[in-house]
């Protein structure tokens, strides 16, 4: 019996990862040892506190019941005090934070809330797939938004044509930036934000890499430009802050009719997140900030390392210190599928084609510094030895 699947499916891609998932697996089955530098998934461990908090809130019968569709409230005010202590914002626990199932889920269902059949999301590219693809699950129209390395990988407003601005209900933002690596300045945001409230757009911003950095710049919070509380809301995870992605934890932040409607969602959607992740959240975000400069000080052997390599075999990797990605221009002569083909089959070594991430992305491929120091280290003997 055929089943016919629905048009918003059908229109899909292949989700990138899943696919990446299926190569590798391919190579593996034939005996090769592969080192997947694809996946943005950090090796190292959840600190130990988080993980002993969840065993004993996990003990505990009153948490073993419906939680809360908002999040409990002391998680909330975790989210709250640490807004305050990184960025110097405060927020109401109660009106501009809500908990997630991971942010990924939040940004899915956030169009849901605004995007009626017909209307414009404004969507980065390269980018993110989820956000994408929440904009059709909601019956909306993506419209690409190049991300120009000339540009600094931010977008051009002024390039977005006027008929396509009148219709936009989102624009979708991400820095510290995946895949790029690309990081925003305030007078970005402050443009952003005076362009957003001319157009009564909403700022939708993904800020899942701000603790990602190695420089002694630290990614700010549009939240912080002034102005942003009217047209913003803010996506957070702890799964790269605090090695948490398959805790599947997470949290909104900012304008309170936003929350307040994605919460909306959420209710009809989903029944909240298990009381003791929230539980050991709540410790992770009161974690020392010692712990993740432990963390920072990891992924800046590695960027180097990896850049060095890359630099070794004739390649031009993007200069960068935020995120744990190393995103680098294709040699001429190949696409960015291809050459990363080639990686896979010369080197063993899995990568992500830039034109995974969108039409923009042609050109370049992505490298995770997400595996075992000693590993990056013989991957990047591999790709050196592409010369």
């Amino acid at each position: 019996m055929a089943f016919d699947l629905a048009d918003r499916i059908k229109v899909l891609p292949p989700y990138l990862f899943a696919e990446l998932d299926r190569k590798k697996q391919e190579k593996i089955d034939q005996g090769v040892d592969v080192i997947d530098l694809g996946v943005g998934d950090p090796d190292l461990p959840t600190p130990e506190p988080v993980v002993e908090a969840l065993k004993r809130a996990a003990e505990r019968p009153e948490n073993h019941r419906y939680p809360s569709y908002v999040g409990m409230r002391s998680f909330r005010e975790a989210v709250a005090g640490w807004y305050k202590r990184r960025f110097d914002i405060t927020l109401d626990p109660d009106r501009e934070v809500i908990a997630l199932i991971g942010s990924k889920e939040g940004i899915a269902h956030f169009p849901l809330a605004f995007v009626n059949p017909g209307d414009v999301v404004l969507c980065p590219d390269p980018a993110y797939p989820v956000y994408r693809i929440g904009t059709i699950f909601a019956g909306g129209e993506p419209y690409t938004v190049p991300l120009k390395e000339e540009n600094d990988f931010l977008p051009d407003l002024g390039s977005i044509p006027q008929e396509v601005v009148e219709r936009a209900k989102i624009i979708w933002i991400n820095y510290p930036n995946n895949p790029t690596s690309a990081d925003a300045t305030e007078d970005f945001y402050r443009d952003l934000i005076r362009w957003a409230k001319k157009h009564n757009i909403i700022v939708a911003s993904d800020n899942a890499y701000s603790e990602i950095y190695t420089g002694e710049r630290r990614p700010l919070s549009i939240l912080q430009v002034d102005g942003a509380r009217e047209v913003a809301i803010e996506f957070h995870s702890l799964s790269k802050t605090f090695n948490m992605t398959g805790w599947r934890i997470g949290m909104a932040v900012g304008n309170e009719d936003l929350v307040r409607a994605l919460g909306k969602v959420k209710t009809n959607i989903d029944s909240g997140q298990f009381n003791a992740v929230q539980e050991a959240g709540i410790v992770a975000l009161n974690l020392p900030e010692s712990e993740l400069d432990k963390l920072r000080a990891v992924y800046r052997e590695r960027r180097k390392v990896m850049t060095e390599a890359l630099k070794s075999a004739g390649l031009s990797p993007v200069e960068s210190d935020v995120t744990f990605y190393v995103w680098t221009r294709v040699p001429d002569g190949y696409t960015s599928a291809e050459f990363v083909g080639r990686i896979l089959d010369e080197a063993g070594v899995v990568c992500t084609p830039g034109a995974g991430f969108g039409e923009a992305g042609e050109g370049y491929f992505r490298i995770s510094l997400t595996v075992p120091t000693e590993r990056l280290i013989e991957a990047a003997k591999r790709i050196e030895n592409l010369r």
